[in-house]
């Protein structure tokens, strides 16, 4: 489990995130929704331990959230962080020297859904083509936490929803929980569990999806646009 307790994050001046308690079991699709600028992507740091938290706690499975925390949180940033000068099959294997956990066969099977051809420089890729890049090692690692940070971003639209569809059936959700941020919140409504809402970096809402549509007749997408008004 994940859990957050009464966690704030201040950089300078300005408040980033603002008394957030929550906790996250194992087992779940969570999209963490928001407006720009909302906190969205420094809550996902904090729970990969890549960020310290000014107050409160942040734990996974009873650990303080830090760096070594990696061993059991699989991370994708919404930059680039691979070395352009790999092939695709050499970013899997500097993956797999990292990560005892990284499952190559799992890896290049999401490659070859992903339709890439392992030969290619990562540099070489577009934006869109590094992003699938980004999912597929990220998915590949046999992790209870994988955490991806605007998943979605430059892929091209006609292709996101296979790609979604495709990053459910690759996630065992017996042993794993994926936790995503995302600006394209109808593209991900679908495979979501539950969501968190969040404003200028307080948590509004955490609740299951089923649950919004029975107590209110709502997807995600309907009371956002009747709660960020």
């Amino acid at each position: 489990m994940i859990e957050l307790t009464h966690v704030s994050k201040i950089y300078k001046h300005r408040t980033a995130i603002n008394d957030i308690s929550l906790k996250l079991p194992v087992g779940k699709i969570i999209g963490i929704v928001g407006e720009n600028g909302s906190g969205k992507s420094t809550l996902l740091k904090l729970m990969a331990g890549l960020l310290h938290p000014t107050s409160g706690s942040v734990t996974v499975n009873g650990e303080t959230a830090n760096r070594r925390i990696s061993k059991v949180v699989s991370y994708l940033s919404e930059h680039e962080s691979f070395y352009s000068m790999f092939t695709i099959k050499e970013a899997i294997a500097f993956q797999a020297s990292q990560f005892i956990d990284f499952n190559v066969a799992k890896a290049e099977e999401i490659i070859s859904f992903m339709k890439l051809d392992t030969n290619m420089k990562i540099r070489d890729l577009s934006k869109g083509n590094g992003g699938r890049v980004k999912i597929a090692l990220t998915l590949a690692r046999e992790v209870p936490y994988l955490l991806m940070d605007e998943p979605l971003s430059g892929l091209d639209p006609l292709a996101r929803e296979s790609i979604v569809k495709g990053m459910i059936s690759f996630v065992n959700l017996e042993s794993q929980t994926l936790i995503m941020t995302s600006h394209e919140i109808k593209e991900i409504e679908s495979i979501l569990d539950s969501f968190i809402a969040i404003r200028e970096g307080s948590l509004i809402r955490m609740t299951d999806v089923e649950e919004l549509r029975e107590s209110e007749g709502l997807g995600i997408t309907e009371w956002m646009k009747k709660a960020y008004v």
